[in-house]
């Protein structure tokens, strides 16, 4: 029988006691893998974070950039803490209440859907504009996936080496984290700026129009069903803001590629009231046509307007970010470089 002092003690020298610690490492390097990934898909799109926090009033009237850049921090240092198997109150406090936060975001959005109340277009869920969610998934995915693991790291933290060795502080893997955190903040401002369109976006090559949709059941739209004339054959499709002046001035060279007529049929798609289609048709007389999507639909397919692809039979196989490199060889502009 083994002879045991005190709960430290007994979490080291017992099997069920060290069990439990190890239960709750990998609980906690669990939790903080899944809060590194939700930051990961947030951190290549921070201006998509920034308009997800400004849409749900969360940013408490401070710039909504900065909010998302303090939250990112807060969530890669939470991620890598709990990742090197650093479990102390300090961590998993911090940690708890940002998996609440989460929760009431999601919960609130759940609650309002069920009442038939439209929540946000940009829904702000563990993992950012990246993953579709309704809701009610977003709600129980973040519940199942967080609140057991955050629970069970409480468990069997204590044990090892004694008391005054869990009161030491782990300088070497706090010095990590603050230098993954400082990393992953400058990556964020960076971000915007690299060309990481096809990681950070629902939109890449390979990708079937049918699969880029947005909306609950009644009122679901899908890009198939958006364009179905250009489910077959070879279509460029232009995503653009129609109060942006550049995009006036690229009409003429849009129009001048539709008219001759020699490569894949040229589409714009905006998210734009009718007014402002009617007045940007009045004024520019585009050659080609421009059709309204709901932003829903729109934002997870772009970081910056204006971005474009090539729709052949249904399914993208090239991506731009910004305008296609139209000239008088359409055929010889749309093959890979």
């Amino acid at each position: 029988m083994v002879e045991v002092s005190s709960p430290r003690d007994w979490a080291a020298a017992t099997p069920e006691g060290r069990g439990l610690r190890i239960a709750g490492s990998a609980a906690g390097a669990f939790l903080g893998l899944v809060l590194l990934v939700a930051a990961g898909a947030k951190l290549l799109d921070p201006q998509a974070f920034a308009e997800q926090i400004q849409a749900q009033g969360l940013d408490f009237g401070l710039p909504a950039m900065a909010v998302a850049r303090l939250a990112l921090a807060l969530e890669v240092a939470l991620g890598l803490l709990l990742v090197m198997g650093v479990r102390r109150l300090w961590v998993l406090v911090p940690a708890a209440l940002l998996v609440g936060f989460f929760l009431f975001v999601t919960g609130r959005d759940y609650w309002r859907a069920a009442r038939g109340i439209e929540p946000p277009a940009a829904a702000c869920g563990c993992f950012g504009n990246l993953v579709e969610r309704t809701p009610g998934q977003a709600f129980w995915q973040d519940l199942l996936l967080l609140v057991p693991a955050l629970a069970l790291a409480f468990v069997g933290r204590d044990g090892g080496a004694g008391a005054r060795s869990a009161r030491r502080l782990p300088w070497a893997r706090v010095a990590a984290a603050a230098l993954g955190t400082g990393l992953a903040v400058v990556f964020a401002v960076r971000a915007p700026a690299l060309p990481l369109d096809d990681f950070a976006t629902r939109l890449k090559p390979g990708v079937a129009a049918a699969q880029l949709c947005a909306g609950r059941e009644t009122d679901r739209v899908c890009l198939a069903t958006l364009l179905p004339e250009a489910m077959e054959g070879a279509h460029l499709v232009v995503l653009a803001d129609l109060a942006d002046p550049a995009t006036g001035e690229a009409v003429a060279r849009l129009n001048q590629y539709a008219l001759a007529g020699r490569g894949p049929r040229p589409w714009m798609l905006a998210a734009a009231t009718p007014e402002q289609h009617h007045a940007f048709f009045w004024r520019f007389g585009p050659a080609f046509e421009v059709r309204e999507a709901p932003p829903g639909l729109l934002r997870p397919l772009y970081r910056r307007l204006p971005r474009a692809f090539l729709l052949e039979d249904g399914r993208v196989t090239r991506t731009w970010s910004g305008w296609p490199p139209l000239d008088d060889s359409p055929r010889s502009t749309m093959e890979p470089t």
